[in-house]
């Protein structure tokens, strides 16, 4: 019989699909070996995998399909997106990479005029093409049937052309050690999206804490600043403080917060 923990724990993994083991025991206000102890049974069921540290739910390992992910914490990432497209001027050049939260960047720069937008999103190409004097160069390559974006050796060669303002990358997970994501031609595009941008940053909403992904992106070193809506988890504060990289909290309540390390 499950108990009220357990179905926490369902409840968590159900939202996030994976979260670590550390993450869990935090969240829950319990130690380590309990949340082993509480997962045992749960991995014996099917119900969770284990991975790496963390657990996910049977099923949901990785992140959800492109549409349902774009309803997911929609308010926390329109928050998001409108702080950074508020740093935004009329006539600079922005790289962003696929994602549910850099779509919403690409909706609050629609008031923007004069953009070039160098991107490998079919979402984002759409968005920002033919409106507003803008320039939009797509990526090219085959499109991924769950997000329309492309991917591989051509997309990655193509935005290498390219040097701009502003370089903004999506995740799919944060830890103490950098930036991750699920998928590795999505990470290696995203590294060359940074490696693009005179400023270099990463949005993402606070439900990919604590995640692990499953291929590193970057370390903290490489991102000037990480935007988020709630504040991470002090490892990941501290880490970022080592790094000297700005952390900007954007909260509905207080609508921005900006701390600099």
């Amino acid at each position: 019989m499950l108990s009220k923990r357990h179905a926490e724990i369902l409840r968590i993994l159900n939202e996030e699909g994976s979260v670590t083991i550390s993450a869990l025991a935090s969240r829950l206000g319990v130690s380590l070996e309990t949340v082993r102890r509480d997962v045992k049974p749960l991995t014996e069921s099917g119900s969770v995998l284990k991975i790496h540290g963390a657990v996910g739910l049977a099923g949901q390992i990785g992140e959800a399909p492109f549409q349902r992910r774009m309803r997911e914490n929609a308010s926390a990432k329109q928050l998001i997106a409108r702080h950074l497209a508020s740093t935004i001027r009329n006539g600079d050049s922005v790289m962003l990479d696929t994602g549910t939260t850099t779509s919403f960047v690409a909706r609050e720069l629609m008031g923007h005029r004069r953009l070039t937008v160098v991107t490998n999103s079919s979402d984002v190409a759409r968005t920002l093409a033919t409106v507003n004097g803008n320039r939009v160069y797509m990526a090219g390559g085959e499109l991924r049937s769950d997000s329309g974006a492309a991917f591989g050796a051509s997309a990655i060669e193509f935005i290498s052309r390219f040097t701009v303002a502003h370089a903004v990358i999506s995740t799919g997970a944060v830890g103490e050690n950098g930036v991750m994501d699920f998928d590795l031609e999505e990470a290696e595009f995203a590294r060359m999206v940074l490696s693009c941008g005179e400023r270099k940053v990463v949005v993402t909403d606070h439900t990919k804490f604590g995640r692990r992904g499953l291929v590193t992106v970057c370390g903290f070193d490489a991102i000037d600043e990480l935007i988020t809506d709630s504040a991470p988890p002090e490892e990941i504060v501290e880490a970022l403080k080592h790094a000297e990289t700005e952390l900007t909290v954007v909260s509905v309540s207080k609508r921005s917060g900006t701390s600099q390390y």
